[in-house]
């Protein structure tokens, strides 16, 4: 990996950059009571940070696992699982989560921030052997495609513990699951057509995570609705 802090500082900006856009298009969802930047950028910098545990046991399985397929579930079923529990160990014990509409908020900004480094990673090396061009482009997909990704798969999980948020401890368990089930299997789809098909499939995947997306928005606006009744 290079230590140009030129092509560093470059790589960083074009990783984050895109983050920071999805960033600021989902905090307008929590208009009526927006949480302190403080505790976003600190949940921003967990999701980054999550990435450094990531890295090794995504490798592990990577030795350990033959089947592509299962490989492709397991590195999505890593990435899932350590961005809920980066929100969790962060705010376990305190009254930061204190209307469903911050679970969403909470789990976005930690998979947003898990992006930016994500990205600037992909980036590193195209821009080290010059490839500018190619740079750019990686990242402009990255932005359409794979940050996008994050922000919803997470999203996911967090509209499940938002909609069981006045629910008993056991319905809150079986949406938490429920949620993580279909953040994995989304994440896993999605990986699965941009590597298996070499992007071949890239348009109609994307359509069909703009299509997520839009009901994410939807479930966004009952939650809202919630948060304000209570």
């Amino acid at each position: 990996m290079t230590t140009d802090p030129k092509i560093l500082g470059l790589a960083l900006l074009l990783g984050v950059a895109p983050a920071l856009f999805w960033l600021w298009f989902w905090l307008r969802e929590d208009k009526e009571k927006p949480e302190p930047t403080g505790l976003i950028v600190i949940l921003f910098i967990v999701g980054m940070i999550s990435v450094i545990f990531v890295i090794p046991a995504q490798k592990f399985v990577q030795n350990n696992i033959t089947s592509s397929e299962w490989q492709i579930i397991s590195w999505a079923s890593i990435e899932e699982i350590m961005k809920y529990l980066g929100v969790v160990i962060l705010i376990y014990k305190t009254k930061r989560a204190d209307e469903p509409i911050d679970w969403p908020i909470f789990l976005i900004t930690v998979a947003l921030g898990f992006a930016a480094l994500e990205n600037t990673m992909f980036l590193i090396k195209p821009l080290s052997l010059g490839q500018t061009t190619v740079g750019l482009l990686t990242g402009q997909l990255r932005f359409l495609g794979s940050t996008l990704l994050h922000a919803v798969s997470s999203g996911i999980i967090g509209v499940a513990l938002g909609l069981s948020f006045f629910m008993g401890k056991f319905i809150k368990k079986i949406y938490l699951f429920a949620g993580l089930i279909l953040a994995i299997a989304l994440h896993s789809v999605f990986n699965f057509f941009i590597m298996e098909d070499k992007g071949s499939n890239f348009l109609r995947v994307m359509g069909f995570l703009w299509v997520v997306t839009i009901i994410i928005m939807l479930i966004f606006e009952k939650l809202r609705r919630m948060s304000i009744k209570n």
